[in-house]
Parts: structure tokens; sequence; C-alpha cells
């Protein structure tokens, strides 16, 4: 079977590659100094993170006011950026975890980007929540811990539920990406000059040196990870979702909410992949690592996904036709003709057009097209959220309460400035960490099957 798969499937690497070369262009990266692009990057990352540590505390000055918060809308852009970011975030559990449980062998030059991308994401999506509420100085309420006054948090609270499902999805995505880190520290460690980072590494590795026991037990723990990680894929969009389904508002009370929010979130969190794939691998030289095969199977991805999520959009009509609900159905038509339109095509034209150009495999591989269709896939994957958002919000049951919801200077500058932590966090993660993971790479080279010598091949 193995001998069938090894003529099928296209190579893992390309160029001439051996367990020497892996190690040394990836440790490379870390070890070098960094390219005058990456201060660049970093200095317009930090930039934008003062921007939201500006706008944080501008707005604990002065209150959630300064948002374009309304009287019908009033969850605005602060909700709307904490479903988009915890979507991005869920592509890193699906390649690490679902992938690797499948024995998808492909995974392995970019489980650890998007590994790291996904609790990075998940940082951005937790200011969110904690800044929304107004009185930031008493968030903690939120967590099931006494307070002086002696009150525990409303657990019906849908705030809640975001609490404990994010909090947990973070925390398995950190063992998972740690444990997985462990092989590739200790090489760090030992090829290390400078005594500091002998120290840090050699911590951060856990006494590790490479012995069968070791191995054994790492492989089991990596399995159990993966398998606690693999529901947590599906569950925390869900609870997110489950935010609004549980809601009476027209557009919200919808049983499709679950599914459709984690299929656009594995579409919106591969789009994410993508992108920072395509930069990194032009600016590191790690085409021979990460090759066109892997960004043609991300694609794939995106078009399944993408489909499923037109394929939601087009069933929200049916149901609110076929329930017979007038205020469902002004809903959805609303949304599509009325005063937010505009946010509706552009959803539609990049969420569900945009996946179209994966069909043809001469635009599967180009990388201009999947760069560009990447990321109009997360601009059309953010107007998604303000329409469920805001549409429903701004014109309810009450005629009466109608209004138009604009943001303000203050929400822009705040989602702008999340994107500089974002970036801030994964480019000191490329400077200072292995991007790829070498382990896993080394392991799916032909070098590592035990027959390999027997076969005739070189030592690497």
């Amino acid at each position: 079977m193995s001998g069938e798969t090894a003529h099928i499937e296209p190579p893992l690497a390309g160029g001439v590659q051996t367990l020497g070369s892996i190690t040394e262009k990836i440790s490379s990266i870390a070890e070098r100094k960094a390219p005058r692009l990456w201060y660049l990057a970093f200095g317009a990352a930090f930039s934008l993170l003062l921007v939201l540590i500006g706008s944080i505390g501008y707005l604990v000055f002065e209150g959630v006011g300064i948002w374009g918060l309304n009287n019908p809308v009033g969850w605005g852009w602060a909700i709307i950026n904490f479903v988009w970011w915890v979507g991005i975030g869920h592509a890193g559990t699906l390649i690490s975890a679902i992938l690797f449980l499948l024995r998808q062998r492909w995974r392995t030059s970019i489980n650890r980007f998007a590994e790291a991308m996904t609790l990075f994401a998940v940082c951005c999506a937790l200011i969110f929540p904690a800044i929304h509420v107004g009185r930031i100085w008493v968030v903690y309420w939120m967590f099931p811990i006494p307070n002086q006054m002696a009150m525990w948090p409303n657990f019906r609270s849908p705030l809640l539920w975001d609490v404990f499902a994010v909090s947990t999805y973070f925390t398995a995505s950190l063992l998972f990406w740690f444990t997985g880190l462990i092989p590739d520290l200790a090489t760090f460690r030992d090829r290390a000059e400078a005594r500091i980072k002998k120290i840090i590494f050699g911590v951060l590795a856990l006494g590790w040196r490479g012995g069968n026991r070791q191995w054994k037990h790492y492989e089991l723990a990596y399995l159990l990870l993966a398998g606690i990680s693999t529901p947590l894929v599906l569950s925390v969009h869900s609870v997110v979702s489950t935010d609004f389904a549980v809601s009476i508002l027209p557009g919200w009370h919808t049983t499709i909410f679950p599914p459709y929010f984690v299929a656009g979130a594995i579409f919106s969190g591969f789009a994410m992949v993508v992108t920072l794939t395509t930069i990194a691998r032009k600016i590191f030289g790690l085409q021979d690592i990460i090759t066109i095969n892997h960004m043609e199977k991300m694609n794939k991805v995106m078009l399944l996904t993408g489909m499923m999520v037109g394929y939601a959009y087009s069933m929200e009509f049916f149901i609110a036709w076929y329930s017979g609900n007038i205020y469902e159905q002004f809903a959805f038509i609303n949304r599509a003709f009325g005063q937010y339109a505009w946010a509706y095509w552009i959803m539609i034209s990049c969420n569900v057009f945009v996946p179209q150009l994966f069909w043809f495999k001469k635009l599967r591989r180009s990388i201009p097209v999947m760069f560009t269709a990447s990321i109009l896939i997360n601009i059309g994957m953010w107007f998604e959220r303000f329409v469920i958002v805001v549409s429903s919000l701004a014109q309810d049951f009450l005629p009466a309460n109608w209004d138009y919801y604009s943001p303000t200077i203050w929400d822009i500058s705040t989602f702008v400035g999340s994107f500089g932590l974002f970036f801030t966090l994964f480019l000191l993660f490329i400077r200072f960490l292995p991007m790829i993971s070498m382990a896993e790479v080394k392991g799916v080279l032909p070098q590592a099957d035990v027959h390999y010598h027997e076969a005739g091949g070189e030592r690497g």
C-alpha cells in the first residue's frame, strides 16, 4: 500500500533534501541575522500594536460610547472582530490535530505555522469580549471565582460560554503547539553557541535527548492531545454561533449556525494560512519545504469549505421562505436588497465567487492568484460577520427603533490595532523559534523509511 501511495503522491519536499539540510535550512532562519524586511515589518506591526493599546486606553477612560453603537445595534465591531479572529484560529487545530489523526503527511510543512497562528489569533479575539463589556475593571466577574461581593457568574450568559470555550481552546492549542516544539527546541539547544540561548532552549526542551523511550512517550502524548483538540474545532465556533442562535432575533434564531460557522471558520483560517505561508516561503526561501503541492491542497480545502458556506447562505433564504415567518423573510430580503446590501454582496462575491477559481488546476497552483484570493476570502468572511450582526440588529421587530449603524474612528483603530498584536507575535515567533517542524518534516522524507538504504538510497 505504501509503495502504491509513493507513486501516486507528489513528493512532500522539493529538490534534494537530506535530514541535515532540513535542520540547517530551518534552524538558520532563527540563528542568522534577521533580514531588513523583517525589521521593517516588525516596526509596522509594533506601531499598530501601539495604536491598539492607545485605543483600549481611551476606551477605558471614556467608555464604549466612543464606538458607533446605537440603540438597536448594541453589538458592533467588537463582536464582529471577536468572531472573525476566533475563526482565523481554526485552521491551526484542524491542520495539526485532525489531519494528524487522518495521517495526512502533507500537513508537516505547515502545521507549526498554523498552530502559532491559532494562538495569536485567539489572543486577538480574547481582547474584544473583555473590552466590549464597558466596565473592564470588573471583567474578572466572568470567571468562576468568588469576588468581593460573594457573587458568581451567570452561567446562562452567552458571554460566559465564550470565556470557557475560547480559554479551553487556547489552553489545548498551546499544549499541542508546545509539545510539538520539544524535539526542535532540543535541536536549537544543541546548536546554540551563546550560553544564554543554551540555558533558555535547555529549559524549554525539558531534557529531551531523542532516546527511543522519549520518542515513544512523545508520540503518545501528541496523539492524545490531537484527540483532545479535535472536538474543540467543532465545539468552539459552535458555542460562538450559539451566542446568536439562542436569541429570538430574525436572522439569528436558526439551527444552521453551528455547522455554518464551523465551515466558515475553517474557510477563513486556511485563507490566513495561505496568506502568511505565501509571504514567508518567498522571504525565507522555503519553496522546497513548503511546495506548491502543499499550497494546492490548502486551496482545495478552501474550495470545499467555500462551497459549504455558499450552500449555507442559500439554505438561510430557503429556511426563511419555508418557515412562513414574515419577520424572518424580511430579515433576509433586507440583507440582500436593504440598506446593508453593499456589505452583503461584498460577502457573496468574496466567499462564493472567488473560491470558484480553484476549480482550475492552473489557478490553484498560481501563487499570485491564491495570495489575492486568500486576502479577498478573509475580507468576505469579515463582512459575513458584519452582515449577520448589524443587519439583524439595525432593523428588528419594531420599525420605530430602526437606525443605521456606522463605525467611528475608534472602532476602526481598535480593529486595525489588533492586526498589530497578531503580526508582532507572529514575527517574533518566526524570528526566535522554528517556524516549520523539523522533526515532522524529516519523518516524511524518504530517508526516514527503515528500508531506505536497503533500497539503494544515498545517505544524507
